[in-house]
């Protein structure tokens, strides 16, 4: 049984690479939680917490994580809290770590876009260095069809605000996520939106169905028709063969993902297309 300093509100999430960090729970379920392809938070309520129930966790976390390096804010959307309730937070958690290098948060584009350049600066200055945010596709019809609550030109912006004062981002993309009839212009203007954002990390995960395509597809505004395990990776291959981006870190590797994928792009694109055509051969 694992030790935890602090009582966390279930089930909490993290990205992979925030397995080591110190998770502090500052908001409570995600702001949004709309999505149709969304379960993560169906069974809470959205909340923030207030600094004087977080100042005790985050002094327990800094006793138990005395050597971590990096701290995430959960749950869904943590960025969504305004300056003025965050950068106190922020100021909390540098006063009691003493070797932190980052802290990190999920966000949503519309969450950088209600922030000021000062305020994102400010933030960026308390040591919040990197957001992971979920834009899923940068299709205008899909976002409409999954109720995602943003747009090509939102997630665009707010994404571009976030690098123009150094604070770089994790993008996910969901493979599957409009089925067959979706796939083509999924797959190409996803790679529209990273090529113009150029994110300092990619992922893709594959659309997972916990309760199945039925329940999907009563939340999917559109007509989704499920693809095979060869037209997913028939359309990860559309949507790489047309990245252009330089430099940024590519990961496929969740566990929902049929091909492990590893790389920086656009150094590995063609050794990514290659594996991937490898898999093609193999028997879907």
């Amino acid at each position: 049984m694992f030790f935890i300093p602090v009582q966390y509100e279930e089930p909490l999430f993290r990205p992979p690479g925030e397995a080591r960090s110190a998770i502090l729970q500052a908001t409570i379920g995600c702001s949004w939680n709309r999505c149709a392809f969304c379960e993560m938070y169906a069974s809470k309520k959205f909340r923030a917490k207030s600094l004087e129930i977080l100042k005790p966790e985050i002094i327990n976390l800094a006793k138990y994580f005395q050597n971590t390096r990096k701290v995430f804010l959960a749950d869904g959307n943590a960025f969504v809290l305004s300056a003025s309730k965050m950068i106190p937070i922020l100021k909390e958690i540098n006063a009691r770590f003493g070797k932190l290098q980052r802290i990190s948060a999920y966000a949503l584009p519309k969450d950088i876009l209600s922030k000021t350049d000062e305020e994102l600066i400010e933030i960026r200055k308390q040591g919040l260095k990197l957001l992971y945010v979920g834009i899923e596709t940068g299709d205008d019809e899909l976002l409409r069809l999954i109720n995602k609550g943003e747009t090509f030109k939102s997630t665009r912006e707010g994404i571009q605000r976030a690098h123009e004062v150094g604070i770089d981002t994790s993008i996910m993309i969901i493979n599957g996520l409009g089925g067959k009839k979706y796939s083509k212009q999924h797959a190409l203007h996803s790679a529209e939106v990273i090529n113009y954002i150029n994110p300092k990390f990619l992922s893709t995960l594959t659309l997972s169905m916990p309760y199945g395509p039925d329940h999907y597809q009563k939340k999917f505004n559109g007509d989704y028709q499920q693809q095979t395990v060869r037209e997913l990776i028939e359309e990860l291959k559309l949507f790489i063969e047309h990245l252009t981006t330089e430099n940024t870190i590519y990961r496929s590797d969740h566990v929902s993902n049929n091909l492990i994928l590893k790389g920086t792009l656009a150094k590995d694109k063609e050794r990514l297309l290659s594996e991937i055509d490898g898999a093609l051969k193999g028997n879907f």
